[in-house]
């Protein structure tokens, strides 16, 4: 997609970019919190890990996390890279169009929309149908009540958000500690077996869908570049976003094996698969009951929690491209001043997409876990995958005035190039498993309308760039470029002074 020729950023309306987040808001240890908290430990351990076993039957799922874990955090150097320089709240949007070019800007930045609304409301499925499980009612009226805390929650302060999910990671790490210690701790056999690790339990039929289950459970740890604009130090980015990787990765390899320690490798699938069996419940209680309720407990706050995290990263994407004039200059409007505490309207826009849809799943009668959740989820994570390649290979093609005046080679161009290896070879094995993750008949055409979608909301994204370019040149001009200078927008402390 070419750019307008002779455009330059500024030849951007003011009107698009007076408007700024609250500034020097976010510590790397907030930033970190939300990357985190958006993958969510515990719904990784109580669903992801069991539904992996289950469903591939793969003893080696230890090292399948540390071999993915290690492709993402490659895909994420470029990706944060860009993020830092750029500092742009709607990321695969900005990095897409300052590497690329303007139009493919914009298809990324409706991808994103889609892969981030459709995990966002996936969870609505995942907490209605476990609220309703454990006290019963109806899955829709649970997943209404989450929709108004996390739609209260969205349009406050993010401070608030902060702790709140700062809270229920670091418990929900506690339980996944125990948890591990519990399955090591009281070994099936009374011997603790290295299975999980040993490369030969990769060569079996179902480690693509393992490999695409896995990919999963580390969508949003990309969300802490969204802060960028809100970060105290956006040098932080890198660092947030690369340890949410490593750590996550590492406290999921660990889970996966003490769950085949501790089950026993030869029979954890068919255990895993058994709903009366009450993985990974059933480990805990080795510890004590109360392990247990605290586990039930903080899964759902999980799912609340990492419903916020993404919540908030959708609010940022449609401030951020409505700033620009991209999307309805209305969305990005503040109340009073120039200063945005919070992006209420793309707070409100998130809650009334993930509203329809709930609303959409409820009428047709559709299960919420088994397809409101499965596909919904699993398109977000495609779709999420497809971004990060894109902004690997965005990076690699950026230029010097975008890579300032001293870009690294292992950040510009060696872990991008690696990672974008390994992320095909990922992204295939994902494609190539999504009939059996989603539970589709063989040979039945549903799965394909997954990639269809996501390739669907890029072009669209393209006629939309065409469209501005040729009928609103000075909005297309802006397009990622529209982050206001450091001190074009007051902070508070200054307000006040």
């Amino acid at each position: 997609m070419p750019e307008l020729p002779g455009a330059r950023a500024a030849a951007v309306s003011t009107t698009h970019t007076q408007v700024a987040l609250a500034r020097r808001t976010l510590t790397p240890i907030g930033l970190w919190v939300f990357g985190s908290a958006a993958s969510a430990p515990m719904v990784v351990l109580a669903g992801g890990i069991v539904a992996t076993y289950a469903t591939t039957k793969v003893t080696a799922l230890a090292l399948t996390f540390v071999l993915v874990a290690g492709v993402v955090a490659l895909l994420t150097v470029g990706y944060t890279a860009m993020a830092r320089q750029l500092g742009h709240p709607a990321v695969y949007y900005a990095i897409l169009a300052n590497g690329l070019g303007r139009g493919w800007g914009v298809a990324a930045g409706l991808v994103a929309l889609v892969a981030y609304n459709a995990i966002q409301a996936s969870l609505y499925g995942l907490f209605g149908a476990t609220m309703a499980g454990q006290l019963g009612g109806t899955w829709w009226v649970w997943a209404g009540i989450a929709l108004a805390l996390v739609g209260l929650l969205g349009m406050r302060a993010i401070a608030l958000s902060t702790l709140v999910l700062a809270t229920v990671l670091a418990a929900s790490l506690l339980v996944v500690g125990v948890f591990v210690l519990a399955g090591l701790g009281q070994p099936a056999g009374g011997e603790v077996s290295w299975d999980g690790f040993n490369a030969s339990g990769l060569a079996v039929g179902g480690i693509g869908g393992a490999v695409a289950l896995c990919v999963a459970a580390f969508m949003g740890v990309d969300a802490p570049a969204s802060f960028a604009e809100e970060a105290v130090d956006r040098r932080s980015i890198s660092q947030a976003t690369i340890a949410a990787v490593v750590i996550l990765g590492a406290v999921y390899a660990l889970a996966a094996w003490a769950m085949g320690v501790a089950v026993g490798p030869e029979t954890v699938a068919e255990v895993a698969a058994d709903p009366a069996a009450g993985l990974p419940f059933v480990v805990l209680e080795r510890v004590g009951g109360v392990w247990v309720a605290l586990a039930e407990l903080l899964l759902v706050f999980a799912i609340l929690t990492s419903m916020l995290a993404f919540h908030s990263v959708v609010a940022r994407y449609v401030f951020a491209m409505a700033r620009e004039g991209v999307l309805p200059a209305g969305l990005a409007r503040a109340s009073g001043g120039t200063r945005v505490s919070a992006p209420r309207g793309g707070s409100l826009v998130q809650t009334a997409v993930a509203a329809v849809l709930v609303a959409a799943f409820t009428v047709a009668r559709a299960d919420p876990l088994v397809v409101m959740f499965t596909w919904l989820s699993t398109l977000g994570a495609l779709g999420l995958l497809c971004l990060l390649l894109a902004a690997s290979v965005a990076t690699m093609a950026a230029k010097e005035n975008v890579r300032g005046q001293r870009p690294g080679l292992w950040s510009w161009t060696l872990a991008p190039g690696l990672g974008l290896a390994g992320g095909v070879v990922v992204l295939a094995a994902m494609v190539g498993n999504v009939g059996s993750l989603l539970g589709a008949a063989p040979g039945s055409p549903l799965p394909f309308l997954l990639p269809v979608i996501i390739l669907a909301a890029a072009v669209v994204g393209g006629v939309w760039a065409r469209h501005l370019r040729r009928f609103r040149p000075d909005v297309y001009a802006g397009i990622g470029r529209g982050t206001p200078k450091t001190h074009a927008v007051p902070d508070a402390v200054n307000v006040s002074i």
